[in-house]
């Protein structure tokens, strides 16, 4: 599942430091592309780019892909499937944004992005 995350990841243009990363690293990585990408759709409906922002919201919603296929349901149980919907809602919020090229709505999954991600970003700094 992890290699699907990354060639995600890849397909996106987001490939700097990939090589060699820890899976959780890996996962922090997508979490920050999609913020990226979420940044430049939220500039692009600022500038009236239209076709930029739905690139950017696209790639956006293939991270959100990549971090979904990521999820181990079996293992993580509870957690995994919670995650799951969150990003099947922030997808769909996504190309809502993208639709009505709303600012509100992309601050809305990027707080949201920003909480899992601080979460995540913890357990790297309890292990260490």
């Amino acid at each position: 599942m992890m290699n699907k995350g990354l060639a995600q990841y890849q397909q996106v243009n987001v490939n700097a430091g990939v090589e060699g990363a820890s899976p959780h690293r890996l996962i922090q990585m997508l979490m920050e592309g999609v913020l990226q990408r979420l940044a430049e759709a939220k500039g692009a409906m600022q500038r009236k780019a239209l076709a930029d922002k739905g690139v950017a919201c696209g790639k956006a919603i293939t991270i959100l892909s990549g971090l979904r296929d990521s999820l181990n349901k079996d293992v993580e149980g509870e957690i995994a499937t919670n995650l799951d919907d969150l990003y099947d809602y922030m997808q769909r919020r996504v190309l809502e944004a993208n639709l009505s090229s709303s600012e509100v709505i992309i601050d809305e999954v990027m707080a949201l992005m920003r909480t899992v991600k601080s979460g995540w970003d913890g357990i790297a700094e309890a292990a260490a």
